[in-house]
């Protein structure tokens, strides 16, 4: 019985693994999408005065951390400010670890002499091909799975590549 149960476990890891995995990809692509459609605003600051001047002008915001920005204090209550702003406007929220992904995805390595911040970005909904896009009602399902299994600010990893 303990082989078996060790082995649903094991399966079950695997699986939720790859539906991880998905999400991320998922993901990647909605923001290399919405980048294309210039529907995205980069940055805390620019993202928090954006909801400021539209609350209902986003659809998705992802909060980017990797280990060495989680001592940063200011950040993490801007985190907090933006999480709280989010649940209230009812706005589907990510936190995501990969800077070095991101930076990829967005094309920032090569554009610029110095980086953006990448700590939060915001898919705006300029465009109406944005909000029919498949990947992102994707992730909004994800969102929205998460937020019933109590998981407050669903977590994904971008992997390098």
């Amino acid at each position: 019985m303990l082989n078996i149960t060790v082995f649903f476990f094991f399966l079950l890891g695997c699986f939720i693994y790859i539906i991880m995995e998905t999400i991320s990809q998922t993901l990647e692509h909605v923001l290399v999408t919405a980048h294309h459609q210039n529907c995205l605003t980069v940055g805390v600051y620019e993202s928090a005065k954006f909801l400021n001047e539209y609350p209902d002008g986003a659809v998705l915001c992802v909060l980017a951390l990797d280990e060495e920005d989680e001592d940063d204090a200011a950040l993490q209550i801007h985190f907090k400010l933006l999480q709280a702003f989010c649940y209230d406007n009812y706005l589907d929220i990510l936190r995501v670890t990969g800077m070095r992904r991101l930076a990829q995805l967005l094309e920032e390595t090569s554009n610029r002499s110095e980086s953006r911040d990448l700590h939060c970005i915001l898919v705006i909904n300029t465009s109406e091909q944005i909000l029919q896009c498949e990947a992102l009602q994707q992730v909004a399902r994800f969102c929205e799975e998460s937020r019933h299994r109590y998981e407050c600010l669903p977590h994904l990893e971008l992997q390098d590549r």
